[in-house]
């Protein structure tokens, strides 16, 4: 989804706390542009089961563009044949890359001014299927999803 199109389905974060998404065409990787465009420059977490080339050069665009001061991506180990294909691009589009046992797609993203979480349905693959985001800027939220 471009920016017009998110601004069409999620308000901005000022002006609504918490809100969720249900549909087709809102992508982690520009959500998260979107997101970095109303706080600036942030600390980025990541969690998520499968991760693509895709997302990981959008990363690199967005560390390129000093969007993300530092960044962690969290995946899941059974993936790892994809993902150990992906593990230059991993570090180049993340500071810390740690693999686990991990199902969670989460997106943390943090500065002295916001802390936003995103939980979402959605891997950081691109599909055409319906997916569930939630989306709030609720500092409990973040610290319970961050601790």
């Amino acid at each position: 989804m471009r920016a017009k199109q998110i601004q069409q389905v999620l308000k901005p974060l000022r002006q609504n706390s918490s809100q969720a998404y249900l549909g087709q065409g809102l992508h982690t990787l520009g959500l998260l542009g979107w997101i970095l465009g109303q706080t600036g420059a942030a600390h980025v977490a990541v969690t998520t089961f499968s991760t693509s080339d895709a997302f990981l050069c959008g990363m690199v665009n967005l560390r390129k563009r000093g969007l993300v001061k530092s960044s962690t991506l969290v995946a899941d180990v059974k993936a790892s044949s994809k993902t150990l294909r992906l593990s230059r691009l991993m570090t180049e589009a993340f500071d810390v890359v740690k693999l686990t046992l991990n199902h969670s797609k989460i997106v943390l993203v943090a500065n002295d001014e916001w802390l936003v979480t995103v939980i979402t349905s959605q891997n950081q693959t691109y599909g055409d299927r319906a997916e569930c985001t939630f989306l709030t800027t609720e500092r409990d939220v973040y610290l319970d999803v961050h601790n």
